[in-house]
């Protein structure tokens, strides 16, 4: 083996060794599920970054970037943020007044009715199950091509790594593994941006040679590569993409349970929404980071095959080894992260939300959590080794679903008087199988819809008609109302003025941060564009310079929302 492989079991090795010792303290189904409800605003963002960042976004999304669409991703992920501060502030601190296990254990208590608990865990099944074989395959993916390992070796080492300490230590061990991973994959990201940059040149060479980037025109342009043989023939086609799927990710980012159910484990409210805001500052910095790195590696080789292997093809490349190694531990820790919550949570959902258990013995409770947990782990690694690793469109697919399927019901859940659980379950079961259906046809090529027309519209438009159409043929049952109203009362332990005053800085962060955003953005990025193109050139400095500042806006817009809420909510 070499030092790369060295350096990814070594990293595998501290994370089953935390992870052990955290299932040591797993007395109780609260410390298995929700990891005691005691977790700090750290560790927190630590799962919510974790959980997120992937293989999707090492290999995905970075290969979407060397194919010449980063800055699609980056409007895709700039949106993204509104979800974070929205969803934290909105639906996260109800959720977690719920003192519910499950997000979808959630929804069985709000409407009063199993089948909406049914029907949300067999989606968490369907959906993180289809986003678990995708991190596996994309670890898989790593550790083959750092080592001398078969493929399908490769699938079978990564799945006892990850499952291992998952199946042992729940949720405790998965909210502080995830943060160690966080924190490397964090450094290894910026670390990779100074060297791949260095060896094009320095940062005005790259900016320029990318601009002027012949085999892919407009690789670094706002709108990305266009025209017949891109993925898009027009700009206008790409930003309403780009639109569309930071809408979509934005509400998954609200409401979808790898999200959504970390603050269940959160210490109070106030960790709540600090951690979407430091979750939301995470999250653009690390994308817009990973996506100059990815445009940038085309000036080391423009003909990588596939795109998804342009990150790997850099570690080993254009990096000093021991740079390179912690790149490729930081990848192997992204998929780790995101596999260990996938796998947890679809075993959560299986144990605790499709059947009612008739013992309330926590020890029997917790042997059946981790025997179903073990199964769906198995059922994801055998579909790994059959479906062809496409990991961008198989996290696309599965990923969003919960847009779809849980937005409207989640949503609704806390802020309408009017939902009835007919229409929650009918509005899950209907967005869900409009949203899959069309997708999987399209992926298929069977059929060719429209930009406009993508799944993820058609499922939520079409589960928000069924639930209000389903809710006017109902009534509001008294235990549903009372529990509504039952979310919307403040705890008085919330408000506490230090806590407050604490809280309140991280929306002046948002602030500061958007401003940064956008200043850095037109120094680094639209200006040096417009030198190396010319102001006259088509897709000129003013498509990159609204660009610029539209992301900046869209952030501070964020932060003075969460300031207005907060100063609302817990005066």
């Amino acid at each position: 083996m070499n030092a790369y492989a060295y350096g990814i079991l070594i990293s595998l090795a501290v994370y089953l060794v935390v992870g052990n010792y955290a299932g040591r303290k797993v007395k109780h189904l609260d410390d298995y599920f929700v990891a005691g409800r005691q977790a700090p605003t750290l560790l927190i963002v630590g799962t919510l970054v974790a959980s997120l960042m992937s293989t999707n976004a090492f290999l995905g999304e970075v290969g979407m970037a060397y194919s010449g669409y980063g800055t699609l991703v980056i409007i895709i992920t700039t949106i993204n943020v509104a979800g974070y501060v929205g969803g934290a502030l909105f639906f996260g601190r109800h959720l977690r007044r719920s003192r519910a296990l499950t997000v979808a254990e959630y929804f069985g208590r709000r409407f009063a009715d199993h089948r909406v608990q049914v029907a949300a865990g067999i989606t968490v099944i369907i959906g993180l199950g289809a986003y678990l074989m995708a991190v596996t395959q994309g670890a898989g993916l790593i550790l083959s091509q750092v080592t001398e390992i078969p493929y399908e070796g490769a699938l079978i080492l990564v799945w006892l790594g990850y499952t291992s300490f998952t199946l042992y230590a729940g949720s405790r061990g998965v909210v502080i593994t995830d943060t160690i991973m966080f924190l490397l994959f964090s450094l290894v990201a910026f670390i990779s941006l100074a060297f791949i940059v260095d060896a094009a040149g320095g940062w005005t060479a790259t900016i320029e040679g990318l601009a002027r980037f012949e085999a892919k025109p407009g690789i670094i342009a706002w709108h990305g590569m266009i025209g017949p043989e891109a993925n898009w023939a027009t700009a206008a086609d790409a930003l309403t993409w780009a639109i569309i799927l930071g809408v979509a990710w934005s509400v998954v980012m609200m409401v979808s349970p790898w999200q959504a159910s970390r603050y269940l484990m959160a210490k109070n409210e106030h960790v709540v929404i600090r951690s979407g805001c430091g979750a939301a500052i995470m999250i653009l910095v690390l994308y817009a980071v990973l996506e100059l790195v990815g445009a940038a590696i085309n000036l080391g080789n423009a003909d990588i095959e596939p795109a998804e292997h342009a990150m790997i093809w850099a570690a080993l490349n254009l990096m000093p080894t021991f740079a390179g190694v912690l790149l490729m531990s930081g990848i192997m820790a992204a998929a780790l992260s995101s596999a260990t919550t996938f796998l947890s949570l679809v075993g959560f959902s299986a144990s605790n939300d499709i059947v009612r258990h008739k013992t309330t013995d926590e020890r029997k409770l917790l042997l059946m959590s981790r025997l179903s947990m073990l199964g769906i782990g198995l059922a994801a690694l055998a579909l790994a080794f059959f479906v062809p690793p496409r990991i961008f469109w198989i996290t696309y697919f599965a990923g969003t679903v919960f847009a779809s399927s849980w937005g409207p019901v989640a949503i609704m859940s806390v802020w309408s008087r009017r939902i009835t659980a007919d229409a929650a379950f009918w509005g899950i079961v209907v967005g869900f199988v409009t949203n899959v259906v069309p997708k999987a046809l399209s992926l298929l090529e069977i059929i060719e819809l429209p930009v406009w027309a993508d799944p993820i519209i058609i499922g939520a438009i079409l589960s928000a008609v069924t639930i209000v159409l389903v809710s006017r043929r109902g009534r509001v049952t008294e235990a549903e109302r009372k529990y509504r109203e039952q979310l919307h009362v403040m705890p008085s332990a919330e408000v506490d003025p230090v806590q407050l005053r604490r809280t309140l800085l991280w929306p002046k962060l948002l602030i500061a941060i958007g401003l940064g955003v956008a200043m850095a953005m037109m120094v680094f990025y639209a200006i040096p564009y417009q030198r190396a193109v010319g102001a006259d050139s088509p897709g000129g400095v003013s498509g990159e310079l609204l660009f610029c500042l539209c992301s900046g806006l869209l952030v501070i817009g964020c932060g003075l929302l969460a300031r207005w809420e907060i100063k609302r909510s817990f005066h």
